[in-house]
């Protein structure tokens, strides 16, 4: 409300009106709110959380896509994974890591596809494929071109079929995330370049490439 009032009262008090009439979720899609967000200065900062699902509520609305579920996931994934070195582990107190995409196909392909770590497998590699991609696209260009390295397409063809496979187990349907994981994986090229944005807006303004001026144009 401070930052969609501006300190004036009388915006103020719409802001209080409309949280009281219709919950939180118009005063969250208002336009303007995240812009608003990153130019507030005061004591009174927006928490990480609802920060980040601001951010990427507005990021997919841009691109499209209008699900307040997928938001709130992707934004915790955000949160999650950027928390030392979480991005590389399947679960918070996994002792394994993954630095690379490859190796968490080659364990989904020969390990038992039932079970707790099966799924658990399949969900990080879309995880971890959106993470890389959406986030860190110039990391990526760089080594295409240093190292021969896969361009985005490839993260996002891994991506879609980690969260299609996470979809098709049985655990999705116990947890309730079958059909969320089903719209990732059917829009992973949209999420990625909404990711993309964020990234170039948020976590990196400052940085210009070739790459970087592409996606902008």
């Amino acid at each position: 409300m401070l930052a969609l009032s501006r300190r004036d009262r009388a915006a103020g008090r719409d802001c209080e009106r409309h949280l009281a009439q219709d919950g939180p979720d118009r005063m969250l899609d208002e336009p303007g709110l995240f812009e608003a967000l990153l130019a507030l200065r005061s004591l009174a900062v927006p928490s990480p959380p609802l920060f980040a699902y601001v951010a990427v509520r507005h990021a997919l609305q841009a691109s499209g896509v209008d699900d307040r579920d997928l938001a709130d996931y992707l934004a915790a994934l955000l949160l999650e994974f950027g928390d030392h070195d979480r991005h590389e582990r399947i679960g918070a107190h996994d002792d394994e890591t993954y630095r690379y995409l490859v190796d968490i196909v080659s364990d989904i392909a020969e390990g038992d596809a039932a079970g707790e770590r099966a799924f658990q497998l399949r969900v990080h590699l879309g995880n971890y494929s959106l993470w890389l991609a959406g986030l860190f696209p110039d990391r990526i260009a760089a080594r295409r071109v240093r190292v021969g390295g896969p361009d985005l397409p490839y993260y996002d063809e891994l991506g879609r079929h980690g969260f299609r496979l996470a979809s098709q187990h049985c655990l999705a349907e116990r947890y309730g995330v079958a059909d969320l994981y089903r719209a990732v994986a059917e829009r992973f090229p949209t999420l990625r370049m909404a990711f993309n944005r964020l990234s170039d807006c948020v976590f990196f303004p400052s940085v210009f490439t070739p790459d970087k001026l592409l996606r902008n144009m």
